[in-house]
């Protein structure tokens, strides 16, 4: 398995990046895992802005139907979208000036990889937030 986010990128993503946390395909809808994984990242200090084609307020949050829309700077762009549409989230996520970007479990685009580590953004690919940053107690 490659790793797409050593240690150190994933550590400095969750405690120095910024806490101001884009969450693509984040919707009302409780039972995806967007959700779930949205409420952690609150429960940990991150303010989540829901980014969906609805545009809906969710964990008490303004959405917006894309990065570009959101009126104020985002440090970290989690992405809950099928492989074959990250790459191009990947690529707002550098044009809107983001510091980093994260794709979930099972999201896997290494063209996007590389073009976003390129660009000088800290990427982590096929991990979860939610799993990782209850670890970072313990380490």
């Amino acid at each position: 398995m490659t790793n797409y986010g050593d240690e150190a990128t994933v550590r400095e993503i969750l405690t120095g990046t910024g806490d101001t946390w884009a969450v693509v395909g984040l919707s009302t809808n409780t039972a995806r895992a967007a959700h779930g994984v949205a409420r952690v990242l609150q429960k940990y200090g991150k303010r989540v802005v829901p980014v969906h084609p609805k545009a809906e307020t969710v964990l008490g949050e303004q959405g917006y139907a894309s990065l570009a829309e959101i009126p104020f700077p985002i440090d970290v762009v989690d992405v809950f979208v099928r492989s074959d549409l990250a790459g191009e989230v990947a690529d707002q996520a550098v044009a809107v000036g983001a510091k980093a970007v994260w794709f979930q479990l099972g999201v896997v685009d290494e063209a996007a990889y590389g073009r976003t580590r390129e660009a000088g953004l800290a990427m982590v690919m096929d991990r979860c937030p939610a799993i990782e940053i209850p670890l970072l107690d313990r380490s």
